[in-house]
């Protein structure tokens, strides 16, 4: 019977749940936990699993660590630091993929995590299955793209760097979440093109998120540029970006 790793009572991850399976590739990952409890179950499974993991146990010695890892897991329950204020701090100053792990079930819980900069939302507890399975998922779209875009994009006032992934509006420079920045991206590629919510949830979330995600997302780059005429909404359909904007 499959059951859940328990420990001080506290149901963990799905016991057994990596009998037969092999991850594609082996990464180097940062496990960022305060519990010990679920930090030690999950550096267990993925070293089982074959994975490279370094663990921390604070929001502040992950920020000031050393960051050259493939995917940083982010349990949001720690002890020193807001987890959503790490994943922000974490954001400014890596690319690195994030899969924010929470214990909350609601759809506001799971958009400010991704709002902070998250790639990604897990609810504990959580089958270790779907959590490789998410892993791969992230991974997947961070090193896959269906074009290669130049290494810079200008749209009259809007210039977005994609190499030092710099995002400078009317001389302004918007600091952007790592979602925030490949949706402006996608949109400023198809500039007078509507782009279906759709389609823009199978590039960007590999199409795991609900279309309430993009508007999320949407919204929140209007507000950061400043100008909403930028991006113009075609009801029941997707956005554009003006094709006469600027």
């Amino acid at each position: 019977m499959r059951g859940k790793i328990m420990r001080n009572g506290l149901p963990l991850i799905s016991a057994g749940s990596v009998r037969g399976v092999n991850p594609a590739e082996t990464w180097t990952v940062l496990v960022v936990e305060s519990r010990a409890e679920y930090r030690e179950a999950l550096t267990e499974e993925l070293v089982r699993c074959g994975q490279k993991v370094r663990a921390v146990a604070g929001g502040r010695e992950a920020i000031a660590g050393d960051l050259s890892v493939d995917l940083i897991l982010l349990g949001l329950e720690l002890v020193d630091l807001d987890g959503l204020e790490v994943c922000r701090g974490l954001r400014a100053s890596s690319d690195t993929p994030i899969i924010a792990i929470g214990s909350q079930v609601s759809e506001l819980d799971a958009v400010l995590a991704l709002r902070a900069g998250a790639d990604d939302y897990v609810v504990r507890p959580y089958g270790f299955r779907e959590l490789l399975a998410r892993m791969e998922a992230v991974m997947r779209r961070v090193h896959t793209s269906g074009r290669t875009p130049p290494a810079v994009l200008e749209r009259g006032p809007l210039r977005i760097d994609v190499r030092k992934r710099e995002v400078v509006f009317k001389n302004r420079v918007i600091k952007m979440t790592r979602k925030e920045f490949e949706l402006l991206l996608l949109l400023a590629l198809n500039r007078g093109t509507v782009v279906p919510r759709d389609e823009i949830l199978e590039q960007i979330w590999g199409g795991s998120w609900s279309r309430r995600t993009v508007d999320t997302h949407i919204s929140s780059i209007r507000s950061k540029l400043g100008d909403r005429d930028w991006i113009v909404s075609i009801r029941g359909v997707g956005f554009m970006m003006d094709q006469n904007s600027g």
